[in-house]
């Protein structure tokens, strides 16, 4: 049946998750999800939303999210698009701004999904390579590409690009800029977003999800940020009801406690340099991580009989069978307890 698909579905491979074992014995340090629960917020919410409305269509514009986002983060609410995850928001913009056949750029390695998106829009993909300190590759701006994206903090590798080199990046591209920070509630310096910078870069799209930093991962809530004009372009192809009451009601409460949020964050940073202290005294080589998770090299070294004992052992971490990452393990930071008996296996496993 596969003729009856177009030509590049057929090609491609689709999207990859990581693995989500049935069996909940597992250490799970694989897709960095928080450890942490919600705010208590987020269940009243949750509780009172499960009533006889939920009968009815949800608000289409997700309203109460983007009001929430908006006081959240000192924006206002036409400056703010809600979406199905921030998966889904990437997805918006591939189908507000490229056309097939049209170039789409972004460092690599990075989030896998941004290849698989592109694929689908029947685009073409131009993965300009990470230097070896993952900085901005100067090679970057110069695409002639009607889209960019920067993973920020990036994506396995944790690294994070300072705010002047955004600024420089935007005012340098030919079309639009996406900086995708999934992860900038766990950067270990202030000031790291560039959330501020829509106002003064008209061709910024800023994206977040709650499901990292929020522990919402379940409820797949994102949020785009950018001028309004460019708000109001990709809500034309925003699918209708894209975000059921239940989302919008845990997405909106966890907005309203960030201090919930925060507290977690800085829990998940002491954790991450307990990790990368007991990585190195390994032997690994360990990026500067600002996100919930550390890459870890062991440099020329197939790290995948290494991902396979662990996970013979019940604990799963990331491994990436790809160019330039297979010395490479990508593992969340998960609770103390968890860092410990990660690294004890890993002793044991090193030995």
């Amino acid at each position: 049946m596969s003729h009856y698909f177009r030509s590049n579905i057929r090609a491609m491979s689709g999207y990859a998750p990581g693995e989500q074992p049935r069996d909940g014995d597992f250490i799970k340090l694989n897709t960095n999800e928080n450890p942490y629960p919600p705010s208590p917020k987020v269940y009243a919410a949750l509780r009172q939303s499960i009533a006889a409305s939920l009968r009815l269509y949800p608000p289409p514009m997700s309203e109460s999210l983007c009001a929430a986002a908006a006081a959240a983060y000192g924006v206002k609410a036409e400056n703010v698009l809600a979406g199905n995850g921030s998966d889904e928001l990437l997805a918006i913009v591939m189908r507000c701004f490229v056309d097939a056949g049209q170039r789409v750029a972004y460092p690599v390695p990075t989030y896998s999904l941004y290849d698989t998106l592109v694929e689908i829009q029947a685009a073409v993909p131009v993965g300009v390579p990470f230097p070896e300190d993952f900085s901005v590759p100067e090679q970057l701006a110069r695409q002639d590409a009607p889209l960019t994206i920067l993973c920020n903090p990036n994506a396995p590798s944790g690294t994070l690009v300072a705010l002047p080199k955004i600024v420089e990046l935007a005012r340098s591209v030919a079309g639009i800029l996406v900086v995708d920070e999934a992860y900038v509630d766990f950067a270990a310096s202030e000031g790291a977003s560039a959330l501020p910078l829509i106002y003064q870069l008209p061709n910024l799209i800023v994206l977040r999800t709650l499901s990292k930093s929020f522990s919402l991962a379940g409820m797949r809530v994102g949020l785009a940020f950018a001028s309004a004009e460019l708000i109001a372009g990709m809500n034309k192809v925003r699918d209708s009801y894209n975000l059921d009451r239940l989302s919008i009601a845990a997405g909106s409460a966890a907005l309203g406690d960030m201090a919930w949020m925060q507290r977690n964050a800085a829990r998940i940073q002491r954790s991450r340099q307990q990790l990368a202290a007991g990585l190195k005294r390994l032997g690994y080589q360990v990026y500067p991580s600002h996100t919930n998770f550390i890459l870890a090299r062991q440099r020329d070294k197939n790290l995948q009989p290494v991902y396979e004992e662990l996970k013979r052992r019940k604990i799963l971490v990331r491994y990436f069978d790809a160019p330039g990452l297979r010395d490479c393990l990508r593992i969340t930071v998960g609770t103390p307890k968890e860092v410990r008996a990660l690294l004890t296996e890993l002793a044991t496993i090193s030995a």
